[in-house]
């Protein structure tokens, strides 16, 4: 038997944040200080002017207050313990651990406001409307605010990075390949920041390529072909059409005359439950809640004021209570399943199985969970009679670039 464990190969950290871990942070202190003062407004109005739904909408907002709380000291504390040689597989669920707590706490208020509603239907009290209406008004702005700071600046990049090496050609960064000529390294990559995909020809210092003399002919595994010209720009060559997705198929480079082989591969990333981050999710959910309960306190005040139905404060504090029911079960569903390391990514589990046993070998285990926010660890069992080891096995698996923690144990059957 052989064992395998990706840190043996490269420097490997056990960082497993999520990419925008100090931007959430930041952005989570800045809701704390907005929804602490609007908890206070909100309260003290409901109280002095008899609405049980302004009230309930307050004592949400405290508890939203505290969850940012939570959920801010969660991203402090993960980034300064995140090279503690304590945590063996890092802190990255720290946030999932807080994710869960806070949805423990969402599903407590959800019950006190449906039992808070459910007394002001037994014991009406009455509403002083202009105070009322005003401040629920004011919450929902507060929420709406809170929304856009916590959203702001959150980035989802997805690079098409390719990983394996070929006889023309050697890898540089995930988007290239330099390409060994008699002149010297020219470098090939696949440039999409913030623009369409385009290939980019680098010729090194003193080497002058015209653009009529290089093209590019892909060829993709459906065995489309593709050609593309380029043209000149400021120090590199860029192919005048854009580049399809997917990234995935062998380009044969010529380059004056001469031919290069060089192939890209499309990389697997985690999706779903694999990516989130359940601490921002949480922050995100108590935002939600508070927006929903808030309009509903509003359309429950302008209804009871117009129709002399006191009955809707009450019933807008029951309809609330089962929104934040709802929203809290499923973050604890997907929170708990992360901390209990259920498989995060079903699909990225049968991909890893194919590319596996492509070949005949035998996937004999597989154990694949979740270590942060778009950081997967995996264990690998394989059979084989052949006389792959295991690098060969990791080399394999290098698209799927969400792998940050690979340990592979290869049998001789």
């Amino acid at each position: 038997m052989e064992n395998y464990t990706q840190s043996q190969v490269r420097g490997h950290s056990h960082v497993f944040l999520g990419a925008d871990h100090e931007r959430s942070e930041r952005r989570t202190w800045w809701v704390i200080w907005i929804c602490g003062a609007m908890m206070v407004t909100e309260i003290v109005g409901g109280w002095l002017y008899g609405s049980i739904a302004l009230v309930a909408d307050g004592l949400h907002m405290s508890t939203h207050a505290g969850a940012m709380l939570l959920a801010a000291l969660a991203y402090r504390y993960a980034r300064r313990h995140a090279n503690d040689p304590r945590f063996s597989f890092g802190t990255g669920k720290l946030g999932d651990l807080a994710g869960f707590t806070s949805a423990i706490i969402l599903a407590m208020i959800a019950l006190l406001i449906g039992f808070e509603a459910v007394s002001r239907f037994l014991s009406p009290v009455p509403i002083h409307f202009a105070e009322a209406i005003p401040i629920a008004c004011l919450g929902l702005v507060v929420n709406i605010v809170s929304a856009f700071l916590l959203s702001g600046g959150h980035d989802h990049g997805h690079s098409h990075g390719h990983g394996h090496d070929h006889a023309h050609a050697h890898h540089d960064h995930d988007d290239e390949r330099i390409i060994q000529t008699k002149s010297g390294e020219v470098r090939l990559e696949v440039f999409e920041d913030g623009v369409p995909p385009r290939f980019r020809l680098h010729a090194p210092q003193g080497l002058n390529i015209p653009a009529d003399a290089a093209m590019i002919e892909t060829a993709r595994p459906d065995g489309t072909r593709q050609r593309f010209a380029f043209v000149a720009c400021d120090g590199y060559l860029e192919s005048i059409d854009e580049i399809p997705e997917p990234h995935e198929f062998t380009a044969d480079v010529k380059l004056s005359g001469q031919s290069y082989q060089v192939a890209f591969e499309e990389h697997e990333h985690a999706s779903g439950a694999a990516g989130r981050d359940n601490n921002m999710r949480a922050a995100v959910v108590h935002v939600a809640a508070d927006a929903a309960v808030s309009a509903l306190v509003i359309v429950g005040l302008v209804l009871a004021r117009a129709f002399g139905w006191l009955w809707m404060d009450p019933m807008v504090g029951i309809v609330g209570a089962v929104v934040i029911a709802s929203w809290a079960l499923g973050l604890i569903r997907d929170t708990g399943g992360i901390l209990l390391d259920m498989t995060p990514d079903k699909d990225m589990e049968r991909k890893l199985r194919d590319a596996i046993e492509r070949d005949g070998d035998e996937l004999a285990d597989l154990h694949l969970w979740r270590l942060g926010p778009g950081h997967l660890g995996a264990i690998l069992s394989v059979t084989t009679s052949s006389g792959r080891t295991a690098p060969h096995y990791r080399e394999r698996l290098g698209k799927f670039k969400a792998l940050s923690h690979l340990t592979i144990e290869v049998h001789k059957s």
